[in-house]
């Protein structure tokens, strides 16, 4: 096998892990509060679990992220889970209650960020033969959450920022960019792939997400590093 190659499946196995983890546990928190505020739907469709394949899409978590990894040859990783069901006509406040249930798929995955720098400590006390791996597992797992933590709340629906913003905006400001959500998807796309392709081919850097996440990830990094006092790489 070329070391290449071989470099880029030590790396997918590296990654996978943390990445499923973190989205498995977003996914579920947003079933999970959406189920104590009044909204039982995800809990009824077993989406408050535990289980990454309750949440994995075949596509969205591991044909396209696999995809991307390969053909950036590992400077690329992008994926989603199935969304989790929520009825927001049946939370207990639906306005107020539906920026809880969003922004508690982003908490989730700051706080495994810092339970991921925590268990860092433990990575010298293990056997040298696990010791690379799990290193390499938490590291990444601090920096995928970070970031889609910091991704997810861009506020733009079907985004966790999105519905946060509708819930605190005005309603002339809320209704309007709640009816973006119907060509939210399609917005995400343009800029997460359409534009960076276009900027390669005219020599510009087109990668106008890296600049909106790029500051918030830094700043929440160097916090979770100043909080538990590890070096993240």
């Amino acid at each position: 096998m070329p070391p290449e190659i071989a470099q880029l499946i030590q790396g997918v196995l590296i990654m996978a892990l943390p990445a499923i983890f973190a989205i498995t546990l977003h996914e579920a928190a947003h079933g999970f509060v959406a189920n104590k505020l009044g909204d039982d739907t995800a809990m009824k469709a077993g989406r408050v679990t535990f289980n990454p394949i309750k949440h994995i899409d075949l596509f969205g978590t591991i044909i396209m992220p696999l995809l991307l990894f390969f053909i950036s040859r590992g400077q690329f990783l992008f994926g989603y889970a199935k969304p989790v069901p929520v009825r927001f006509d049946r939370l207990n406040h639906p306005r107020r209650d539906m920026v809880w249930v969003a922004a508690a798929g982003p908490a989730t995955n700051i706080v495994l960020a810092l339970v991921s720098a925590l268990l860092l400590y433990s990575v010298p006390h293990v056997p040298m033969f696990f010791r690379v791996w799990l290193d390499g597992n938490l590291q990444y797992s601090i920096i995928f959450n970070v970031i889609l933590a910091v991704f997810n709340m861009i506020p733009l629906p079907p985004l966790d920022g999105g519905r946060v913003a509708v819930g605190l905006l005005p309603d002339a400001l809320a209704i309007p960019l709640a009816n973006t959500e119907r060509y939210g998807m399609l917005v995400l796309i343009v800029l997460l792939f359409l534009l960076p392709l276009l900027g390669d081919q005219i020599g510009m850097n087109l990668n106008i997400i890296s600049y909106v996440i790029q500051w918030p990830v830094e700043w929440l990094l160097d916090l979770i590093s100043g909080i538990t006092g590890i070096g993240i790489q």
